[in-house]
């Protein structure tokens, strides 16, 4: 698996978009909405068929009748790096011997965008939330390679947790991704046009 994409959540999409452009110093591009979790997005480039999105319920969308994505039902505070998500060809294989509780596979899309994605349905990821959702997506498409440039580069997402030998090898060979030991958590370093700045 190689990294996909970043999620920062917020209980408004106007307060995680806002937490991502002051810590970066740069504006978000429209995304949209996803249909089957009640969620939108705003997004941002990363270059390197990277980007990050900014993700909220979507105050306006129907109950999706189960527990959304990257844990939003019980998302509490600010807004804050809540998830990484990892792309992977063969979703079904990855499941097979990713950790328990990384989900079952569900077919989504929005707009010309089609992936298929594994969540859980507690919303809840392995290891306290901090292993990456997986991701398989379909056709040519991608939102990275449909982003303006922003200038801005990943250097590196350090992931954290107490239980870090088994999780470090569960993530072993991953580009820019650290693990070490300390409270579940996520953070990335991210050379923006302004100098390197801390999103977490």
């Amino acid at each position: 698996m190689e990294l996909d994409h970043l999620a920062v959540a917020g209980k408004t999409l106007e307060e995680a978009s806002a937490h991502v452009e002051q810590a970066l110093g740069v504006a978000m591009q429209p995304g949209g909405q996803h249909a089957r979790f009640g969620t939108h997005n705003m997004l941002l480039g990363l270059g390197d068929g990277l980007y990050l999105e900014a993700i909220a319920i979507d105050p306006k969308a129907p109950s999706p009748g189960r527990m959304r994505w990257f844990d939003l039902d019980h998302l509490d505070g600010p807004p804050h790096l809540r998830c990484w998500i990892c792309r992977v060809p063969d979703l079904d294989a990855a499941l097979m011997t990713a950790p328990p509780g990384c989900g079952d596979p569900i077919e989504l899309e929005r707009g010309d965008l089609k992936w298929k994605m594994a969540v859980p349905d507690t919303g809840i990821l392995p290891y306290d939330n901090v292993f990456p959702a997986l991701i398989q997506w379909r056709g040519d498409l991608h939102p990275a390679n449909m982003l303006a440039d922003s200038g801005c580069r990943l250097r590196s997402l350090t992931v954290s947790h107490p239980d870090v030998e088994p999780l470090r090898g569960d993530l072993e060979g991953i580009a820019l991704v650290r693990v070490e030991r300390g409270e579940p958590g996520l953070v990335a370093e991210i050379e923006t046009p302004h100098g390197v700045r801390v999103l977490e």
